[in-house]
């Protein structure tokens, strides 16, 4: 075990539920940027339930990457609950994966609006086919709301296999 990670961390969690599922994982992110799937493979094994994922920055490559649909992202925007929920179905379809986890968020600390200020973050999870999303409104620092986005979306996909 690593000396930076408490014993059964979110991510370990994960990877041991989906170890003994049989089932694979894949995520879109955007707000976090690939942090996700980062903390995923700091995890001894992970490569055998982890592929792939998506860094969906741009609503560019939310559409081609993972079909977010384009009506979508003109009604909804980036930074919404429809627009998790295509990521992360996206995902796991586009990563042939069972589980397909999403962020999409406002970091900070610009790029906020009264309608969706700084902190505000959707993350979503498929399992099998289900999704859920979450709305996140965090206030950290760009950093911090990314690790906390990046927490909050493993402790998700944690709740949901362990509910399978």
């Amino acid at each position: 075990m690593q000396e930076n990670r408490r014993p059964d961390s979110p991510e370990e969690q994960v990877v041991r539920l989906l170890k003994e599922r049989n089932l694979t994982i894949t995520a879109a992110e955007s707000c976090t940027g690939g942090l996700i799937a980062g903390t995923l493979v700091n995890v001894a094994g992970a490569s055998d339930v982890f592929g792939e994922a998506y860094v969906t920055y741009s609503n560019e490559a939310k559409q081609r990457l993972v079909g977010v649909r384009p009506e979508t992202l003109e009604q909804f925007g980036a930074v919404s609950e429809e627009t998790a929920y295509e990521m992360a179905a996206g995902a796991a379809r586009g990563g042939g994966a069972d589980v397909g986890l999403s962020s999409t968020g406002i970091a900070g600390p610009g790029g906020g609006t009264p309608e969706k200020p700084v902190g505000l973050v959707y993350i979503g999870c498929c399992v099998r086919g289900e999704v859920q999303v979450r709305r996140l409104n965090l206030h950290g620092n760009r950093e911090q709301n990314r690790m906390d986005t990046v927490k909050a979306a493993l402790e998700l996909a944690a709740e949901m296999l362990a509910a399978e």
